[in-house]
């Protein structure tokens, strides 16, 4: 079983050029997060990192497929996975996030572990609905046909017709913006 350890790296001392990793991620990388929404899968993360007197900047490449379960049959499915992204860290006195893409490490850090940049980058690629392939078409046709559909809230009444373009809204502006109008 693979362990949170096998995903760090030594940036002590490594000298100021880059450097190529590369990570291979199963279902037993997926069992140390125990979430429900990735139930597994099989992955490759090539790492490229940069290292500079005051800064690290990990370009990551991520491909694969994870499996997941289709929100609406509940069957298993394979969803291919292909990911490129970069994550920047700066020296500083202390740890923090400091941007979606910039963390602050202390100065004096011997190792970086990358296992949790990993997993947030992979269930960050999901779609929000999670279906089937065999259902993917049938979405599509949905949305295409809820597309063609025109919604409207304005109702014509008795006395104008709704093909009636005559410009005169006044009638139908909130008094308190008619000040505004006298503002040039």
């Amino acid at each position: 079983m693979k362990k949170l350890r096998d995903y760090e790296i030594g940036i002590a001392k490594l000298s100021n050029k880059k450097h190529e990793y590369e990570f291979e991620m199963d279902d037993s990388f997926f069992d140390l997060f125990g979430g429900d929404i990735i139930l597994g899968g099989k992955l490759l993360a090539k790492v490229e990192l940069e290292k500079t007197e005051t800064l690290l900047t990990l370009d990551f490449a991520i491909n694969g497929h994870v499996r997941l379960t289709c929100d609406r049959s509940l069957d298993e499915f394979d969803e291919p996975v292909s990911i490129q992204e970069t994550l920047r860290m700066k020296f500083g006195a202390e740890e923090k996030e400091l941007d979606d893409d910039l963390w602050e490490i202390p100065l004096d850090t011997q190792t970086i572990n990358i296992a949790q940049h990993l997993y947030d980058y992979i269930g960050l690629s999901l779609p929000m609905k999670k279906l089937h392939p065999r259902f993917r078409n049938d979405e599509d046709e949905e949305e295409a046909e809820e597309a063609i559909l025109i919604y409207s809230s304005r109702h014509a009444t008795d006395n104008e017709s709704e093909d009636d373009d005559s410009g005169d809204d006044d009638d139908d502006v909130d008094p308190r913006w008619d000040a505004l109008k006298n503002l040039n």
